[in-house]
């Protein structure tokens, strides 16, 4: 059965032809699992799936949908692109019958480091007042995320994504993305958002690479923070394989510098973002890298899209 997911945008609409296994069992010629197929040797095609009774699995029927924004000074357009593109976005996900649940955090997570300064010894930094992976509920939302039979569900993202160009200038994403399921489902901020029988859809949208690391970190004079010492991305795979207990129970779709080297666009410059390049590489089929200088988020949404179609349609039985 052939899923066709179309993502509107005021001056282009882009078609996505995100296919599952066929469940009718006709034969049109075009099967995407051949793997003799014409997209057999492209690095990021998806292998064959093998079910364990030769039948199809369930498609999923929710979604949960977390987006980490960043919010530093440079974010302004690109926060203002999301909020144009989104209401096509969330019409395609409400018009596919899944069961969604959307929330927004930022990339600001507070942040201790000692500085080593010759003849002066360790000086301790504290940066706080990030959101540390909790969801915002902002805009008359009725809770710390948006689902269906809320008012304007488009409308009140477009608000709640806004967060302002006032956050850390030390992006973290991956780290305010484990803080979203581990500290605040813990401490109760988050609590109630994530479904075990969803797929766990994470978009991450920056124009810095990450800077995420998990323990106090000493860095010698010469040193920036973000240039050494960092928690290892692996980290941050492994914790979301656990987290939902199954690689195919997670996909992550990264809008960011596509690097080598940095770009530009009509948003202004991005880095390279080298750690999240490596995340998306690390997490393999589920995982997909867009270039936010593309000037228009168009591409990037509708890349997350594609990339949630196919990991619902692949998405593992629960026990």
């Amino acid at each position: 059965m052939r899923r066709c997911l179309s993502l509107l945008a005021p001056t282009l609409m882009i078609t996505l032809f995100a296919c599952g296994p066929s469940s009718s069992g006709d034969d049109t010629g075009d099967d995407d699992d051949d793997p003799s197929g014409p997209d057999a040797g492209r690095p990021d095609a998806r292998p064959p799936v093998d079910y364990p009774d030769g039948g199809p699995a369930a498609r999923c029927e929710k979604i949960d949908l977390l987006f980490v924004v960043d919010n530093s000074g440079s974010m302004g357009e690109e926060q203002t692109n999301l909020a144009t593109n989104f209401p096509a976005f969330i019409e395609v996900i409400a018009e596919s019958g899944l069961d969604y649940r959307v929330a927004v955090t930022s990339t600001a997570v507070d942040y201790t480091y000692n500085m080593t300064i010759p003849g002066i010894g360790n000086l301790p930094t504290t940066i706080d007042g990030g959101d540390n992976g909790a969801m915002l509920q902002r805009c008359d939302m009725a809770r710390r995320w948006i689902e269906p039979g809320d008012p304007d569900p488009a409308a009140t993202f477009a608000c709640a994504a806004a967060l302002g160009v006032n956050g850390s200038a030390d992006e973290m994403p991956l780290g305010a993305m484990r803080r979203a399921f581990e500290a605040r489902v813990a401490d109760g901020t988050n609590a109630g958002f994530r479904r075990p029988d969803a797929l766990l859809g994470i978009v991450i949208l920056t124009d810095e690479n990450d800077c995420s690391y998990e323990q106090s970190v000493t860095l010698q004079f010469t040193e920036t923070l973000c240039s050494s010492q960092m928690e290892p991305v692996s980290n941050y795979v492994g914790f979301l394989d656990q987290f939902t207990g199954d690689r195919g129970r997670w996909a992550t779709a990264v809008i960011a510098g596509p690097g080598p080297s940095d770009c530009t666009s009509d948003f202004g410059s991005a880095d390279y973002a080298q750690r999240l390049d490596e995340f998306v590489t690390m997490t393999g089929t589920n995982a997909v890298f867009s270039s936010i200088c593309e000037g228009d988020l168009t591409v990037g949404l509708a890349d997350a899209l594609a990339l949630f179609s196919e990991a619902c349609d692949d998405f593992p039985p629960i026990d």
